[in-house]
């Protein structure tokens, strides 16, 4: 048997390093932040899902800068203690937790009733909640929606469109939604959006994705001359906790590497604050973004189909009881 000689074993682990390190460096440098000095002094914005991860450093930044910060969340322990973070890092204390849970259609519709009732504007709508639920079989509402497409989508719908004759009040104002690249995987079949004959977590996720991305085309579409602008994202690759519910022996291995290799929290939250705040995008609608940048060809050709955004759209008016309103 051939065995490599010590100083064969050295260069190859010497090149390794250098690879890595080669790496990690050029990952920080194309690092892309939100620039923008823009003052939101008088203004409110929804940020859902802002107890941790994207969210919560969206949130934070849209206090910093003098909004006031609606946190949407599902836990109220957890948001109350990011608003409390918030609050002290801040020094806003005009950040409140509203809560909502975005599988069901009865409290998406209870939350804007409550945000209808008490704000007098809203100029900011970050669509940054998402689940994965890697692992877990399919599971469905009392009201008979599939949990991580309605949190994922049929929730973010409805919230958005009952919540939309208060921002045309608002104008202008922007509507942020947090798609990922896994979009480009995803497909809409319209006899599964429930799940009804096979549920794999993985596709559920690639698939809601998409129909964010398709969403907001139609959305925009739907917009034009309101004064209300709607825009989708790729937030990057980012470490967060949605790999949560993974296997341990294939998280931990996983987690490791994304501690060097993937973006922070507040990295991945960049686009998203870029398109809440920045002068450069007011004017834009209906575009695909990634690094604070339009990158159309990022996103699945498929999403550019407005017939099958139209049709998403109908379907989802009728099932999630738009249409009734």
């Amino acid at each position: 048997m051939e065995f490599w000689d010590p100083g064969q074993v050295v260069g190859i682990l010497i090149v390794a390093v250098v690879v890595l390190i080669s790496a990690y460096i050029y990952f920080c440098w194309t690092l892309v932040r939100c620039d923008s000095k823009a003052d939101l002094t008088g203004k409110v914005a929804i940020v859902t899902g802002a107890n941790t991860g994207i969210g919560y450093h969206t949130a934070l930044d849209l206090a910093k800068r003098n909004a006031r910060v609606i946190l949407a969340c599902r836990n109220k322990e957890k948001a109350e203690q990011a608003r409390d973070e918030i609050i002290a890092a801040s020094q806003n204390k005009s950040v409140v937790v509203q809560i909502v849970d975005l599988c069901l259609m009865k409290s998406v519709r209870d939350f804007v009733g409550r945000i209808v009732a008490e704000e007098r504007r809203l100029d900011i709508l970050v669509n940054n909640a998402g689940v994965v639920s890697a692992g877990k079989p399919r599971e469905v509402t009392d009201e008979g929606f599939e949990t991580l497409f309605a949190a994922n989508y049929f929730g973010p719908f409805l919230l958005t469109n009952l919540l939309l004759d208060l921002m045309k009040k608002s104008t202008p104002s922007r509507i942020v939604n947090v798609s990922s690249v896994v979009n480009k995987f995803g497909t809409i079949d319209f006899n599964n959006l429930q799940a009804e004959k096979s549920f794999q977590y993985h596709a559920r996720y690639f698939d809601s994705k998409l129909a964010f991305v398709l969403f907001t085309r139609e959305l925009a579409k739907r917009l034009e001359g309101s004064g209300v602008t709607a825009n989708v994202l790729h937030p990057g690759s980012v470490y967060t906790d949605l790999l949560r519910h993974l296997n341990p022996l294939i998280r931990i291995p996983i987690l490791v590497f994304m501690r060097f290799f993937c973006r922070s929290p507040e990295e991945g939250a960049q686009t998203s604050i870029y398109l809440a705040v920045s002068e450069d995008v007011a004017e834009i609608s209906g575009k695909y973004f990634v690094d604070c940048d339009i990158q159309e060809k990022e996103a699945n050709p498929v999403s550019r189909n407005m017939e099958l955004a139209a049709k998403l759209w109908k379907v989802s008016a009728e099932l999630t009881g738009l249409e009734s309103n």
